[in-house]
């Protein structure tokens, strides 16, 4: 409102003629004189400015809004959006509960151009804003049925706009790659937090494609992961991921993404002073600033592994009865990411002899996969009996999907100089039997809501993410050749593919969170 308005009253409240005034009128009268009062002793009193925009932030603005309209995909047209950038001034500071989830600083919230390179996948480009009510936008240069169909064989390259819609009633694990230069979350190499397996970049991998991917689910849209409204909703609380190898990757993922946020990166640290994190253990990273902390408890196949005393000796066995000794490490945090699967395809596992226990009864001969359902439904009792479900989040993320060419991890397996994602899915494997294990059987059964993660399909993809022969640096050429024997295809560069599970993650909790999640 201008500051140099006045409100005027009418006559009829004014005129001194008037002998006759009715008590309704009289209150009327009152409230005006009070409203007028409030706005002569406060000239300055201005409207917060909302500015649409989608080149990036506003450089006078303290913050920035994703603000997801509601709209679907209707037809097939880009008429019906999807979601556009908001720019809150700090006059408008305390209207958060209006607009969305908050997104953070300029590299997360802005839209950024790219490249067209094959003329049958297109261009998302030359979008506006054309209407101030009801979120419309036209002049797309391409329809969302071309985006989402005449692409779908391919990977769509994104440009000025990232169109979806709000994802409420969307599966965000169904899409497909997108290019995006705004990537990664934090830059190649500026993360001394990740273990150097995974550190591919420092380990020498010339090319930098690989981190230059976003997940774009078909039908709608997920937020970026706002690193510092992420601590802010997590302050105070502890987030455990618990699992094998994999999750660890995820966890130093998150904690990097986190840690680009904090201006004092001193005030992040491993609070028992850990450098290394590939033993089995407990690590806990804490956000000082923030009194919470982000933790890894190694427990590869969630359930105990023991060793059994027989009549020939000790042998190792696996407990599908009993749950690991370090579930008191994260019973009571307040979100989950559970994972297990990688460690159910070695030799032992697989071939499920003498080796799976219940009770003193060890299995002669068992199944993998009957084994694995087992051992889940022994997890969900425990969930369900030991998880308070008014506090804590329980996730499953889904499997991981490797990449070996030629043999597999102990066997001469390689996924080296692979440099793109793939593009047909023609190429992608069926759906791993045990997560249909894990999503039709065990979980149905379970009394506490559980959020799968199903990132199987969208890992599928990239077969260019995987650290192969860089996993340490190397200092000569006969090095490196010898290296090319023993590959990794199953873990992630970071940055890489889990900054984008870390995202999904995010996405999720702001549709099912607890507590500040809500908001």
């Amino acid at each position: 409102m201008d500051a140099s308005k006045r409100l005027a009253f009418s006559e009829p409240i004014m005129s001194q003629r008037r002998k006759v005034v009715s008590g309704f009128s009289l209150g009327v009268g009152v409230s005006l004189i009070f409203l007028t009062v409030i706005l002569l002793n406060n000239t300055s009193l201005t409207v917060p400015k909302v500015q649409l925009f989608l080149q990036g932030s506003d450089s006078n603005s303290s913050f920035s809004w994703r603000f997801p309209f509601s709209a679907r995909y209707s037809n097939g047209s880009a008429s019906s959006l999807h979601r556009a950038e908001v720019n809150v001034s700090s006059e408008g500071s305390e209207k958060k509960t209006l607009l969305g989830n908050l997104t953070g600083d300029q590299k997360n919230a802005s839209l950024h151009d790219g490249h067209e390179e094959h003329e049958d996948c297109c261009s998302l480009k030359n979008v506006t804003i054309s209407g101030k009510e009801n979120g419309h936008v036209g002049n797309s240069s391409c329809s969302v049925d071309d985006a989402l169909g005449k692409c779908e064989e391919g990977l769509v390259k994104a440009s000025n706009v990232s169109v979806g819609s709000l994802f409420e009633e969307c599966d965000i694990f169904d899409g497909k790659w997108v290019r995006d230069e705004s990537k990664p979350y934090y830059p190649l190499g500026s993360c001394p937090l990740i273990d150097r397996d995974f550190d591919c970049h420092l380990n020498g991998r010339p090319d930098n494609e690989y981190v230059k991917w976003r997940w774009q689910p078909n039908g709608c849209d997920i937020p970026s992961l706002n690193a510092t409204d992420f601590l802010e909703k997590l302050r105070g609380q502890r987030l455990v991921f618990v699992g094998d190898s994999l999750n660890r990757n995820m966890w130093e993922s998150m904690v990097c993404i986190l840690r680009q946020s904090v201006r004092d990166k001193k005030r992040v640290f491993e609070i028992s002073g850990k450098t290394e994190f590939k033993k089995k253990d407990v690590y806990a990273f804490r956000f000082e600033d923030y009194n919470c902390s982000v933790d890894f408890v190694s427990s590869p196949f969630i359930v105990q592994e023991s060793t059994f005393k027989g009549t020939n000796g000790s042998s190792e066995t696996l407990r599908l009865d009993l749950m690991d000794q370090t579930t008191t490490t994260y019973h009571d945090a307040d979100i989950i990411v559970f994972n297990t699967g990688h460690w159910w395809t070695h030799e032992k596992t697989s071939r499920g002899e003498d080796y799976y226990q219940e009770g003193n009864h060890i299995y002669p001969r068992l199944k993998v996969l009957d084994a694995y359902t087992r051992a889940l439904t022994t997890w969900a009792r425990w969930i369900d009996n030991n998880i308070d479900a008014n506090r804590t989040q329980v996730f499953f993320r889904g499997y991981s999907v490797t990449h070996f060419r030629g043999g597999q991890w102990n066997s001469g397996g390689q996924c080296h100089k692979e440099t793109e994602p793939i593009s047909d899915r023609k190429h992608l494997r069926k759906y791993p039997s045990k997560m249909r294990a894990l999503e039709h059987v065990v979980i149905p059964k379970m009394k506490t809501s559980v959020i799968y993660m199903n990132i199987s399909r969208l890992t599928d993809y990239r077969k260019d993410g995987h650290p192969s022969i860089y996993r340490m640096e190397y200092k000569t050429a006969e090095e490196q050749a010898s290296a090319e024997l023993h590959q990794d295809c199953s873990h992630w560069c970071l940055p890489g593919v889990p900054d984008t599970w870390n995202e999904l993650l995010y996405a999720s909790l702001l549709k099912y969170g607890k507590g500040h999640w809500k908001s």
